[in-house]
């Protein structure tokens, strides 16, 4: 039976002894995480949040204390009274282990039955029985420190902003849909018949109006909801740091994050972070990289050599600059050993994934070079190829001919990957930089109209406003990304403040008046009265954390997060709703024919 704690009060976290308190008599509580006897004596590992500690249960210390002692297992929950001594035989790998405690009481608090999981750090679980018992997951020191870990993320950045006269305001969570409303999760209105609130993709109107109302300066630790299909470092519920300020412009906003991520990097890891940070428009970012989230730990590059072989006898190369589309190529350099034919056919593969049709290569040597389609080139061509790409013996050449966006998304996409073949990416370097000047608007086929790349509250670059009714698609965005080794971290831009630029925005995405009206009229209403030029950025604390501690998941460091198919293992969640609750929520279940 349980006992109760009748008066023993902690006094230290287990994890917190040291040499300095041998001598004392101490209170601890936690979870046995090992008990080992060996007759007169029993030993037990007791862990709490802060680390292990060794309890000795000695007979001619306490009887009583190992009589009861003789009863633990593994998990169970105690509180333990006794004197700090030295250990004799010390532990140089346990921050505990120059110390170990003589119990001379012992309250058992709660039995505990064979956890369904091992709680220890190499437990080799699968993911779905670890989201199952969470709880007992989290139990685990490596678990509990990437949370311990969060947290001081979080408090440095609520510290920081509230220090550059921040204010954190809470913004509604029961918000309206939005015209991209297939993301939004729905919430039926008992008192409003046919009615949905929406749970927020992002608290931006809000913060919007927090500058309209004269506020200045406003962040938030705001919880988001967007129900779109998920990926490792995508959650259907996860957490930003928000941010907005009045009477900025794009350095104005750029400066104050880049002070607030060295802040946390100094602070937490130790990392100096070099300021001011790199900064690749879109478009260089596109072209050298082929992806506007650039991991730059490494190079292999993207080089364009369309000049080179738009007459060349190689046909896949040369009908298709005619055609208007894009030859490039990446050097993995001084790693042509490391791929046979087999190797670069699975490239090929994988390139293929992402809409190219396939992938041309080249291997240099000291003499020659080798390639199947090396003698469709002349000496000359071959020369200048070599040259446009800072040829070395060893190098490996890839190319991709087609459409711009197929070249970019492959090439973007094979030079990661290489990389993580190659095993060079080093999750101890952090590479931040900024993506600046996107796209405003981009053309959605599919809802035949243009869309806009961030949301329909950035502001276009001044000298770009005169193209936004004639050529939307020449139009860019006061708009940033902050970037983490080839993880875009969050997005942030300098807002529209004016009404009649708003309402164009609107136009050029192919919103009546009538529809703007009625989706945002209430933002169109607040900024007839006096609007201050204002900006911000939003930044996924989950990717900022789970990147910063090593992690390839979210789910590493989120206390109860969903799977990959947005339900939760240990609660069931979600779950049908029964009769009563959707009657009175106006709701009738239509069930699909097979």
């Amino acid at each position: 039976m349980a006992e109760l704690l009748q008066g023993m009060k902690r006094t230290h976290m287990c994890g917190e002894l040291n040499k300095g308190d041998i001598g004392k008599e101490v209170t601890l509580m936690g979870w046995i995480q090992r008990r080992r006897d060996l007759g007169g004596l029993i030993f037990v590992d007791l862990r709490d949040r802060e680390g292990l500690v060794q309890i000795v249960f000695d007979q001619t210390v306490s009887e009583e204390a190992f009589k009861k002692a003789e009863k633990l297992r593994g998990e169970f929950v105690i509180a333990v009274r006794g004197e700090v001594r030295k250990r004799e035989s010390i532990n140089e790998n346990l921050k505990t282990g120059y110390i170990e405690v003589f119990a001379e009481e012992l309250k058992i608090l709660s039995e505990a039955e064979i956890p369904p999981i091992h709680i220890h750090d190499e437990d080799d679980a699968s993911e779905r029985l670890r989201l199952k018992y969470r709880y007992l997951d989290l139990r685990k020191p490596r678990m509990q420190k990437n949370l311990l870990f969060r947290h001081k993320v979080t408090k440095l950045v609520r510290d920081f902003l509230s220090e550059k006269g921040f204010i954190e305001i809470e913004t509604p969570i029961l918000t309206k849909p939005t015209p991209e409303g297939a993301r939004d999760y729905l919430v039926p209105s008992r008192v409003n018949p046919g009615k949905f609130y929406a749970l927020p993709q992002s608290p931006q109107i809000y913060k919007q109006l927090t500058m309209v109302s004269g506020l200045d300066k406003y962040f938030q630790i705001a919880k988001c909801f967007r129900d779109e299909d998920l990926r490792a470092d995508r959650q259907p519920e996860f957490t930003q740091i928000d941010i907005e300020m009045s009477f900025v412009d794009v350095e104005d906003v750029i400066k104050v994050n880049e002070e607030l991520v060295k802040k946390i990097f100094k602070d937490t890891l130790g990392v100096e972070v070099q300021l001011p940070l790199q900064r690749l428009t879109y478009k260089e970012a596109m072209e050298r990289y082929g992806s506007d989230k650039p991991d730059v730990r490494f190079g292999f590059e993207l080089k364009c050599i369309n000049d080179i072989v738009k007459d060349c006898g190689f046909k896949v190369f040369s009908s298709t600059v005619k055609n208007g589309g894009d030859v490039r190529g990446i050097n993995i350099n001084g790693y042509a050993d490391r791929f046979s034919r087999k190797d670069i056919s699975k490239l090929e593969d994988f390139a293929k994934t992402y809409g190219a049709k396939g992938l041309a290569w080249m291997k240099i040597s000291e003499d020659v070079v080798s390639s199947p389609i090396a003698k469709f080139f002349t000496d000359e061509e071959l020369k200048a190829i070599i040259e446009r790409f800072e040829c070395k013996p060893g190098d490996l050449l890839l190319f991709v001919a087609d459409k711009a966006k197929v070249v970019f998304d492959s090439l973007g996409s094979l030079r990661v990957e290489i990389a993580k073949r190659l095993d060079i990416l080093n999750k101890d370097e952090f590479k931040l930089l900024w993506v600046t000047e996107f796209p405003l608007l981009e053309y959605d086929g599919e809802a035949g109209r243009y869309v806009a790349v961030h949301h329909p509250f950035t502001s276009p670059m001044d000298e770009d406003i005169k193209y936004l009714e004639s050529h939307p698609e020449k139009v860019r965005a006061k708009a940033y990304d902050l970037v983490l080794n080839g993880v875009e971290l969050g997005g942030g831009s300098i807002r529209i403040h004016s009404r009649d630029l708003q309402k164009k925005m609107f136009k050029a995405l192919g919103f009546s008046e009538e529809e703007a009206n009625n989706k945002f009229g209430f933002l169109l209403e607040a900024f007839k009265y006096g609007t201050p030029p204002h900006g911000g950025i939003a930044y996924g604390l989950d990717r900022l954390v789970m990147l910063m501690t090593g992690n390839e998941s979210i789910r590493e460091v989120i206390a109860f997060p969903k799977t990959q198919n947005a339900n939760s293992l240990m609660t069931e969640a979600p779950a049908f709703a029964d009769e009563k609750q959707l009657e009175e929520l106006h709701i009738k279940i239509v069930k699909k024919e097979e």
